[in-house]
Order: C-alpha cells, then sequence, then structure tokens
C-alpha cells in the first residue's frame, strides 16, 4: 500500500469516525435523557452478547474476506475475489440466522440466567433480528475495504449511524405520544432500523458494482474450496475473538453484581454501570478515532512490507505510530483530568460521570498506543501472541472487579483497567522488540 493511499484511507475514516463519534455523543445524551442512567445499564448489559454472538458468526469472517479478497485483487484475479466474498457472505449470514433463530426462541434463559436481568428480555428479541443484516453489512465492508474504497464503507457508517438517532428519537415521540413509557427498547429499535437501512443500501452498491462487471452471485462455484480457505483463515481469528468476548462478558456481568457487594441496591448499581459505560467511556474513547482509523490502514501496510523484506521499514512505522499515539493520548489525558467534571456536567448533566472521565484520563496515552502496536502485531501474523495479550489484560481487569470493586466500588474497576493497559503495552512491545 503506498503512502499516499495510507493517507488517504486513514484521513477518510478519521473523518468519518470523527463524525459518528460526534453523532453518537449526542445520542448517547439524548438517551441518558430520555431512558436514564438504569436504560443505558441495561442496553449496555445486552453489549456483550452481542459481541459473542458477533464474533462466532461474522467477525473471524470479515477479517478472513478483507485478506484473501485484498490477496486476489492484488493479483488480478478480480473474479475469483468476486467468488471468496459471496462464500462468505453466504456462511457468515447462515449462521447469523441460526444465532437469531436460538437468541430470539430462549431470550427468556440468556436474560434471566446469563445476564442476570429479565427486563432485557425484550430487548434481546429485537436485537437478534439484526445479527443477520449486521452479517451483510460486514462484509460488504470488508470486500471494499480490501479493494482499498474507504468510501463506501464510510458512508455506510454514516448512514447507519444518522438512522439509528433519527429512528430511535421517532420511536421515542411516539411512546410519548401514546402516554406509553419510553424504556431502553428506542435504543434496540434504532439499532435494529439502521443495520436494516445499511445492509440494504450496502447491497445495492456491490449489486450495480457486480452488474457492471458482468458478475452474479449465481456463477460463484466451487463453494466447498473456498469454504475450506476462509475456515482455515477465520478460525484462529474468531477463536481469538470468542476468548476475548467470554472474558469480556464475564467481566460486564460480574460488575452490578460486585457493586451490590459494595453496598450499592440492585438499582443504584445498575445506574453506575450507565453512567460509566454510557457516558465516560465513550468520551475517553472519543479521540482513539485517530487511531483506530490509523489501525485499519496500517495492519494491512505492515504485512506488505514483512512479505517484501522491508524490516527497517516496519522498525520506522512502529516507532512513528507510537510516539504519535503517545503524543495524542498525552494531550488528552491532560484535558479530559481538567476538563472532566466540566464535560460530565455539561454533556450528561452528571457530575458522576465527571468524576469518572477524569479518573479515566490517565489510560488514553496506553489506550490508544495499544490499537496502534496491536495493529502491527496483526500484520505481522502475531495473533495468537495478540490473543495471549489480550486475555492477560482482561484478566487483570475481572481481579480487580472480583476483589477491588466490593471494598472500593467503580474505583476499583477504573484502576483495573489503568493497570491492564499499561501490561499491554509492556507485552506489546516486547513483542515487537523480540521480533526484530
Amino acid at each position: 500500500m503506498s503512502k499516499q493511499n495510507f493517507i488517504k484511507g486513514t484521513f477518510i475514516l478519521t473523518c468519518t469516525g470523527l463524525a459518528s463519534r460526534v453523532i453518537g455523543f449526542f445520542y448517547r445524551i439524548f438517551l441518558s435523557h430520555s431512558i436514564g442512567a438504569q436504560g443505558l445499564g441495561l442496553y449496555q448489559l445486552m453489549v456483550p452478547l452481542q459481541n459473542l454472538v458477533l464474533a462466532l458468526t461474522t467477525s473471524g469472517i470479515q477479517t478472513a474476506l478483507n485478506r484473501l479478497i485484498a490477496s486476489q485483487t492484488a493479483l488480478k484475479h478480480h473474479r475469483e475475489a468476486k467468488n471468496i466474498f459471496c462464500t462468505g457472505l453466504l456462511t457468515a449470514f447462515s449462521l447469523s440466522v441460526g444465532a437469531s433463530w436460538i437468541l430470539y426462541t430462549n431470550s427468556d434463559f440468556f436474560a434471566g440466567q446469563i445476564l442476570k436481568q429479565p427486563l432485557t428480555e425484550p430487548l434481546l428479541q429485537i436485537l437478534s433480528f439484526s445479527f443477520p443484516l449486521s452479517a451483510i453489512h460486514s462484509c460488504i465492508n470488508s470486500y471494499y475495504f480490501a479493494r482499498k474504497k474507504t468510501g463506501i464503507p464510510s458512508g455506510l457508517q454514516l448512514l447507519e449511524q444518522l438512522v439509528r438517532v433519527g429512528s430511535s428519537f421517532l420511536i421515542c415521540r411516539i411512546l410519548i405520544s401514546q402516554n406509553r413509557p419510553v424504556t431502553a427498547s428506542i435504543a434496540a429499535g434504532g439499532a435494529l432500523v439502521s443495520e436494516l437501512f445499511a445492509a440494504s443500501a450496502g447491497l445495492l452498491l456491490i449489486a450495480a458494482e457486480f452488474s457492471r462487471e458482468q458478475y452474479s452471485f449465481f456463477q460463484a462455484h466451487s463453494f466447498a474450496a473456498r469454504l475450506r480457505e476462509i475456515c482455515h483463515t477465520s478460525f484462529p481469528l474468531t477463536l481469538n475473538r470468542v476468548l476475548l468476548t467470554l472474558l469480556g462478558s464475564i467481566e460486564v456481568v460480574l460488575i452490578p453484581q460486585r457493586l451490590q457487594l459494595y453496598g450499592l441496591s440492585p438499582s443504584d448499581s445498575l445506574g453506575i454501570y450507565g453512567v460509566f459505560t454510557g457516558m465516560a467511556l465513550p468520551l475517553i474513547l472519543f479521540p482513539s478515532t485517530v487511531t483506530n482509523s490509523a489501525s485499519v490502514m496500517l495492519m494491512p501496510s505492515v504485512a506488505e512490507m514483512q512479505a517484501l523484506g522491508f524490516r527497517r521499514r516496519i522498525r520506522h512505522i512502529t516507532g512513528k505510530a507510537c510516539t504519535g499515539c503517545l503524543l495524542l493520548g498525552t494531550l488528552c489525558a491532560a484535558g479530559f483530568f481538567l476538563f472532566g467534571p466540566f464535560l460530565g456536567n455539561i454533556l450528561f448533566h452528571s457530575p458522576t460521570a465527571g468524576v469518572y472521565i477524569r479518573t479515566m484520563a490517565f489510560i488514553c496515552p496506553f489506550l490508544y498506543m495499544n490499537t496502534a502496536l496491536v495493529s502491527i502485531l496483526h500484520g505481522l501474523g502475531k495473533n495468537v501472541r495478540s490473543l495471549v495479550h489480550n486475555a492477560a489484560g482482561i484478566l487483570i481487569r475481572i481481579s480487580f472487579v472480583l476483589f477491588a470493586v466490593p471494598a472500593m466500588g467503580i474505583r476499583g474497576y477504573l484502576y483495573g483497567i489503568l493497570i491492564s493497559e499499561i501490561l499491554l503495552s509492556s507485552l506489546h512491545i516486547t513483542a515487537l522488540y523480540r521480533c526484530e
């Protein structure tokens, strides 16, 4: 990948990411005012389960398609790239339909026994319909990322965000006009409608492109051979995502329960969790849009340089990436520490959110740098090592949830996040140094 393409792709993704984050912040503010901290907490409880389903059905295939389609495109095998895309799309869609059926028919079990919150049952039923749509959307994004057409995935991301906000607001107004309670269902409904629009728009775009190139989905053949290739590439990636998601899910489910041991009521513990995950954390993650965008372009660049034997250039780009991320993280840490209480009050009308923002400020340099370091490790083919590092970081956080939260409240979890991010930075840098 040329430097010009890298900068162009990063710029497009950064602009789109920033716009999406801005829209997302206003959306969070709207939700915090409409459904309250407890409603946000209920909705956020579903996120780990949603991530687990996506990890099992889509995430590994999505990354595998990105790599396989890129390699075939580089070899000018454009028809083969389309055959691989069709095979991957059909596989991810089929797996997602099966997962949706399981979640919908067993929503009471997942709500009561897994999430420990029966009130999430209707939200899970709404969420279940979004997985096949997410599979379509994700695979289409991978197709265009592999061909370095970042404009189309960026446009679909903006469309998804705008529809999510608009549909949630419309549902909210309808409920108010009918004198019905406004619950977290408006967020779940908005997510479903947004995925429907994004998947439909993506299908229209890719169908138009295939039509121009005189290719039909039904022309794809040798599905079994391509499926084996996709599975061979996606299996370790899927295992990585599933293990990390499972550990993360355990962490999220434990937090409200351990907060109750600290002395909070069930509603208060859910509210505190909602303030942290729905207000403070998104603000801390806002600047990472830049590092996330660079990381999307960084992984294929490093893989390409490794294949060409440009080890010195890999060292150079690694140093540049770390320096840039550390600089951005340090500036953001200072800003969040100084203005955290003000931001919590002005954006969310929550002094508690301001306290969490100030406390979380110290993780910014490590959090932003780790995004780039993980991308470089994946580009070098060190997926297993990255998995081990991330698992170690999550285990650190779970330990703090188990032992520090009952004694210190949510502050114990915040300290666990800081220590885990420092550990991850150390492990990633050590691994890259040994790759020299």
